[in-house]
């Protein structure tokens, strides 16, 4: 029977959490950590205390409960998503809280409800099968893969179908996109999971060695050779999976050989006569545009088609928005967790990184996270901590600060403008005079020539 109520409580589509009365986690199921972008293991056991701490949370529903020992809903923003928390408490026949149970509502799916019912209807009526009309279409999601924007959530909805078959996949996407990340995905749920998973970067090995790496070779092959040969990277990788990252830096005679693997999956050392046959999925990645490479003559075509059977591009961060704060509170507690710290970001800071551009995308927010967690002596991360707010000039990517504040003063207002309707309570929220609110809404208006509905 208790196997059967766990299996209920991970099948609701809302999410549901369960904390003691002391404020530690005690359970929490699916939805709840895809909702908040928690996993079980950073819920169960910890306190809510600490989460606030972190930074993980700006307020606390469960110890409201407690504290006035009666429901109470608010709104959240958990790891940099708002959802709406309707805490419950469970009481003793002594009538003293032992739990309180949450549940869990995205705010974005809420507001979307409405359309999302009538999209259902419209195919019912179309008598669509029951099997295809799931809006919300669920994946895995393993520990450390943050995926809350829609267009990454695609990518990794093509990386689940594809990790079944074993075609050869060719990733695009700029420097620090997380081309790995999706090639591990990949990896880990595909038939190959238990065998090699073997990375091989073309451009930081040298050309003369990138051979030798990946074929190996017989023994006496050339001067300093292994006097017992050396099988190379693809053998190495046989029945797993082999990933060639910048393929695009591959040179050309080397491409040659490299086509005769993907047509005929079998390789031969320098030096050696026989073939040695191979089983392995070949996995590629580039940040160049292969198609131009092979205009201008750089990059064999028949090589080029090999590889691109399954084309798949990720998206940059500054096209991924939602990914953006779950992201950066995830590399803030791997940071925590990691030197020890009790470092968080201060209220309206993740605003500015939705607003700046990431030319170095995944990579370059995670270095940037580390750096001012162990540099900075205070534990809150102000916006006057974050390098990127300074001239514009010479870097198309980066804005004034006075530009990026007025463009987030902008944005906090115009939302607030349009929950609360009427320029009096949206003043009353923000705590400014509603003169002063108009004054700014009207240089709004001639900033970008639209007329405000509210005023």
């Amino acid at each position: 029977m208790l196997e059967f109520y766990k299996h209920v409580f991970d099948s609701t589509y809302d999410g549901l959490c369960i904390f003691d009365a002391d404020g530690y986690g005690i359970a929490i199921n699916k939805a709840g950590c895809r909702i908040c972008s928690y996993t079980e293991s950073e819920f169960v056991g910890t306190n809510v205390k600490d989460a606030l701490k972190r930074g993980d949370i700006n307020i606390s529903v469960s110890q409201a409960v407690v504290k006035y020992k009666k429901p109470t809903t608010q709104v959240v923003n958990i790891r940099g998503t708002d959802v709406l928390l309707t805490g419950s408490p469970i009481k003793n026949e002594k009538g003293q809280i032992t739990h309180v149970v949450l549940n869990i509502r995205d705010i974005a799916e809420l507001n979307k409800l409405k359309v999302d019912q009538i999209l259902s209807i419209a195919l019912k009526m179309k008598h669509h099968d029951r099997d295809n009309m799931k809006i919300h279409e669920e994946i895995p999601v393993y520990d450390g893969i943050v995926a809350k924007s829609p267009a990454f959530r695609k990518i990794l909805a093509i990386g689940a179908k594809i990790a079944q078959v074993d075609t050869t996949v060719l990733i695009h996407g700029e420097s620090g996109t997380g081309k790995e990340v999706l090639l591990n995905y990949i990896h880990r749920l595909s038939k190959r999971e238990n065998q090699p998973l073997i990375k091989v970067n073309c451009a930081a090995i040298p050309p003369n060695l990138l051979e030798s790496e990946l074929f190996g070779y017989e023994k006496g092959a050339f001067t300093g050779a292994d006097s017992r040969g050396k099988p190379g990277l693809f053998e190495q990788a046989d029945g797993g999976t082999i990933f060639l990252d910048e393929i695009g830096d591959m040179p050309l005679d080397l491409q040659v050989k490299l086509l005769r693997v993907l047509q005929e999956f079998e390789i031969t050392r320098i030096g050696g006569r026989k073939s040695i046959k191979i089983n392995v999925r070949v996995v590629s990645a580039t940040n160049k545009n292969l198609e131009q490479l092979v205009n201008e003559g750089s990059f064999r075509q028949d090589l080029f088609y090999r590889l691109n059977i399954i084309p798949i591009t990720i998206p940059p961060l500054r096209e991924r928005l939602e990914d953006i704060a779950p992201l950066a509170f995830h590399f803030m507690q791997k940071t925590n967790k990691k030197y020890g710290l009790t470092k968080r970001f201060a209220d309206d800071t993740i605003h500015l990184f939705e607003d700046y551009e990431w030319p170095g995308n995944i990579r370059e927010m995670e270095n940037l996270i580390e750096r001012l967690a162990v540099t900075i002596d205070h534990d809150n991360i102000q916006w006057t901590d974050l390098p990127f707010l300074n001239s514009s000039k010479g870097n198309p990517h980066q804005r004034s600060l006075k530009k990026i504040l007025q463009d987030l003063e902008k944005k906090i207002i115009l939302e607030n403008l349009k929950e609360y309707k009427t320029t009096r309570k949206t003043a009353d929220v923000l705590g400014i005079s509603q003169s002063s609110l108009v004054k700014k809404l009207r240089a709004f208006e001639i900033a970008c020539g639209t007329k405000i509905a509210s005023l």
